[in-house]
């Protein structure tokens, strides 16, 4: 009965807050909207797609607006822990094995809310979802980390961020594959912005820096640099070498993030659970997940062997 006051009370709480956080964006969103309009402008990868720079990378405008509210009014704990990453660079994967990592001890593996949600639905991109960040202070605040995620170059984070000493991981990937991806995924979107621009087109836009949170570079050094000088609050990841060797990774990222297994959590396979309830087999497959066609296949391969034979008629 008390748990069930507890939930009641986080639910009200969490309904209050996103009320103020709304309210919050909406008063400054026309000051954000006017200070936008002052900054350097590009084409993106379709004709009416337009990409704005701030900081030195750039991005689309309601990205930048919930970005600009995010420095404003995002408050970090010392608790709180970020997914970080360059959109496709296996974002959704870490997102899912981080929440699996957190949530273990509080229900088993077939009430796990992975089976029934996305995980971008659990957790929440603060440039991207504010209205649904919860800001609660007081409601269970010592049972562990709370979960969000951000695709915003360190340096550019909210200052908030910068000073809790909240820890985050950053995940980046071979940039061909994102690149790839990313087309992709572009490709398969209904857009009022134009027709995407050709695979080689797009591929010069990237090399340009002209990207979503592009220059790709700059985005994943900034988060190398961090963690070169600060391994205790950044785990620094590479996709392609998780995805060849998961699970002493996620026993890695479960003891960075104060989750650690215990011997007998090991010896009962809790960790294999964690990696086959993330795997793609099984997101993938998951009637929330439906949308999401984010996998490594051939398709992916193809696209840049293509491009590969293109670059190299341009310049043989």
């Amino acid at each position: 009965m008390a748990s069930k006051a507890l939930t009641d009370a986080t639910l009200v709480n969490h309904q209050d807050e996103t009320e103020r956080e709304s309210s919050e964006f909406e008063k400054n969103q026309k000051r954000y909207q006017d200070l936008i309009a002052s900054f350097p402008h590009a084409n993106g990868w379709r004709p009416k797609a337009t990409l704005i720079q701030y900081g030195g990378h750039w991005i689309v405008q309601p990205l930048l607006e919930g970005w600009l509210h995010a420095q404003d009014f995002f408050q970090a704990r010392p608790i709180d822990f970020f997914v970080c990453s360059y959109p496709k660079s296996g974002t959704t994967w870490l997102k899912a094995l981080a929440f699996a990592i957190a949530n273990r001890s509080c229900s088993d593996h077939s009430s796990n809310p992975l089976l029934k949600s996305n995980p971008h639905d659990l957790v929440h991109f603060i440039e991207g979802e504010l209205s649904l960040v919860p800001q609660v202070d007081d409601v269970a605040n010592d049972n562990g980390n709370t979960l969000f995620s951000t695709h915003i170059p360190y340096g550019l984070l909210p200052e908030s961020i910068l000073k809790s000493g909240c820890k985050m991981v950053y995940i980046w990937r071979d940039p061909k594959d994102t690149f790839v991806s990313m087309w992709n995924i572009f490709q398969k979107e209904r857009s009022d912005n134009g027709p995407l621009n050709t695979l080689e087109e797009s591929f010069d836009k990237l090399c340009q820096g002209l990207s979503l949170y592009g220059p790709y570079l700059d985005h994943v050094m900034s988060y190398w640099n961090a963690y070169q000088e600060n391994p205790d609050q950044i785990l620094f990841l590479k996709y392609e070498t998780i995805r060849a060797d998961t699970l002493p990774y996620v026993k890695r990222l479960a003891e960075f993030m104060g989750y650690g297994f215990t011997a007998e959590e090991e010896k009962k396979g809790v960790v294999e659970e964690v990696v086959n309830l993330c795997s793609f087999e099984t997101l993938k497959n998951l009637e929330a997940n439906k949308g999401e066609k984010d996998r490594e296949g051939t398709e992916g391969r193809e696209c840049w062997d293509k491009l590969e034979v293109s670059l190299s008629f341009k310049l043989s």
